[in-house]
């Protein structure tokens, strides 16, 4: 983990705050010539980007969608996922980072648990 002193705090010029939400995702790129998804963790995020873990490099430019559990419920009840498109401005073999171009919250499919006794 690094840690940032005033200095490098000063010359940060991203706009908005990061905040470390690490929740799973399913990612999809959108333009590759043959699909490629994957499976990976959000390290941070922001209201314009995500810093997420990748099973491959992924090539910089290229349109993503991702779909992210929300730690947050609707109403209590109903699990949430966000699911963000924008491009790759930043990768390495095992990470890399979006900048969203638009996003959506959507309900997750729950499923039904059976108890001893219950019908099916």
């Amino acid at each position: 983990m690094r840690l940032l002193d005033e200095q490098t705090a000063d010359t940060d010029r991203r706009g908005n705050d990061r905040f470390p939400i690490e929740s799973e995702l399913r990612y999809k790129v959108l333009d590759a010539k043959a699909p490629e998804t994957g499976l990976g963790r959000t390290l941070n995020m922001s209201s314009s980007g995500v810093l997420f873990t990748s099973e491959s490099h992924l090539p910089v430019g290229r349109r993503i969608e991702l779909s992210v559990d929300w730690p947050a419920e609707l109403n209590e009840s109903c699990g949430l996922k966000l699911v963000a498109q924008g491009r790759i401005i930043r990768s390495s073999t095992e990470s890399a980072a979006i900048c969203i171009d638009k996003y959506d919250f959507r309900t997750r499919a729950t499923a039904r648990v059976r108890t001893a006794g219950t019908a099916a």
